[in-house]
């Protein structure tokens, strides 16, 4: 085979190598990359980007209808229910359940009891408004804190009859289930926790 001087191949013919080279190169690096973007995991833009606090915390908007969220997730099986069926009639109305607080584990209510006490200055004001873990109705998946003032607006006008009652007075979004006020009506709320006798133990 004669090999021809590099000087006598055109300047133009020269080049087709290279640029074939690099076309090459290019082309694979696109077949790689799409390659592996398929293969990567995608998250849906309806799932959080994160994954719920494991002690009852909540962030963001949550309704009744979480179950992966532990303070929705592991309320009490009836008070879930009755929320879950009171909030589907009061979708009708425009109204949506968000969950403030649900179920709360021992250690993040002790936590939010601390910060009462350093809040309000005092163990007998912050027991106004936060419970011991050994007495709260949340640790134990019994209560539900909604936030909205229209879902707690309608529970007031409705919520006898799901069960689901104001048990606070100064506490309008927390509300706990009473099966006997669907016929006789919810009981009237303490004035705050410092009255509830389940809060003496």
């Amino acid at each position: 085979m004669t090999r021809i001087p590099t000087a006598h191949i055109p300047p133009a013919r020269r080049r087709r190598p290279l640029l074939l080279a690099i076309g090459l190169v290019v082309t694979a690096s696109v077949i790689i990359a799409a390659v592996l973007g398929l293969q990567s995991p995608r998250r849906s833009s309806a799932s959080p980007p994160t994954e719920a606090p494991p002690d009852g915390a909540v962030s963001g908007d949550v309704t009744v209808f979480d179950d992966t969220t532990p303070a929705v997730g592991r309320l009490d099986p009836d008070l879930l229910k009755a929320l879950r069926q009171a909030a589907t009639d009061a979708s009708v109305d425009g109204v949506t359940f968000y969950v403030n607080s649900g179920w709360r584990s021992p250690e993040y209510q002790n936590r939010l009891l601390s910060e009462a006490v350093s809040t309000y200055g005092s163990e007998a004001e912050a027991a106004r408004w936060v419970a011991t873990a050994d007495t709260s109705p949340h640790v134990s998946g019994d209560a539900v804190d909604l936030g909205r003032s229209d879902a707690t607006a309608w529970l007031a006008e409705h919520g006898a009859a799901y069960g689901l009652c104001r048990i606070y007075g100064n506490e309008p979004w927390h509300y706990e289930l009473r099966t006997e006020a669907a016929v006789h009506g919810c009981p009237a709320p303490y004035a705050d926790p410092t009255e509830d006798p389940r809060m003496q133990q």
